[in-house]
């Protein structure tokens, strides 16, 4: 937990305003796998339904989550979709979305069409600051 005056200068106080209450601007992004080689029908469901549970658990999330939610909307609902090659690459970004604060949702296949029951194809990240979501994904390939 930050506290004011302890644990914060002045600059870092004014990063975490503009980053968490004011972002100059929101976006999603979803990582998929591509280890997995799945076809593109089943790329397009995939990232489909992780935006559509991304929202859904946003507006069940917390509120910066709301008001990121609401300030995406209102710009479009700007989302991106990258590459990463492993699970264990999905995983991280992941767990380091979740550390910065920002909404992350794994998607699991069923496993009835090309993939094994239970398999982790892709996340999705935000909405959220763009700044916040690019220190985490920015160095990734678009898909």
């Amino acid at each position: 937990m930050l506290r004011l005056g302890t644990d914060m200068t002045r600059k870092s106080l004014d990063t975490f305003l503009s980053l968490y209450l004011a972002p100059k601007g929101v976006k999603m992004v979803v990582l998929v796998r591509t280890d997995l080689q799945m076809g593109k029908g089943k790329v397009a469901a995939q990232v489909a339904h992780a935006a559509v549970s991304a929202v859904l658990e946003v507006m069940e999330g917390r509120r910066e989550w709301r008001a990121w939610l609401e300030q995406w909307l209102s710009e479009g609902q700007p989302k991106v979709v990258l590459k990463v090659t492993s699970q264990s690459e999905l995983i991280e970004r992941c767990r380091k979305a979740s550390s910065a604060g920002l909404p992350c949702v794994e998607i699991r296949d069923a496993g009835r069409t090309q993939v094994e029951p239970n398999t982790l194809t892709c996340v999705a990240i935000g909405p959220g600051p763009e700044e916040l979501i690019d220190s985490i994904t920015g160095d990734l390939k678009l898909l």
